[in-house]
């Protein structure tokens, strides 16, 4: 598992970056989380909506709520232009953190999880 600090840090980038592949709902947005870390992202409603909202309240997200087949309607996030420029800024920022770290500790590092 990660620490809280280092997750909450990586959130928007990860979120903007499920959404831009295209929209998606609460709860999609969290499994996707969860799939692609193997399990090691388990997010919470009460960590994902606060930054839900906060992303949307910065435009970078819009929302819209539609019914479902199964049960309660549900709010659909899709990224924006802003939020399309904003994740283009995050990765290059992480890109940059990793590149100081493999320089501070080698590159025969290798990641615990296989990425796809």
């Amino acid at each position: 598992m990660f620490s809280k600090p280092l997750v909450s840090a990586s959130l928007q980038p990860i979120v903007l970056t499920i959404l831009s592949k295209g929209e998606a709902y609460g709860y999609e947005i969290m499994q996707e989380a969860l799939d692609l870390s193997d399990g090691q992202l388990r997010w919470t409603a009460g960590t994902l909506y606060p930054l839900m909202h906060r992303l949307e309240t910065k435009g970078l997200v819009t929302s819209i709520w539609r019914p479902s087949e199964e049960g309660p309607r549900r709010k659909y996030y899709r990224i924006t232009a802003a939020g399309e420029k904003a994740l283009q800024a995050d990765k290059q920022e992480w890109i940059d953190l990793h590149a100081i770290l493999i320089r501070l500790w080698g590159p025969d590092l290798q990641p615990s999880l296989q990425l796809a």
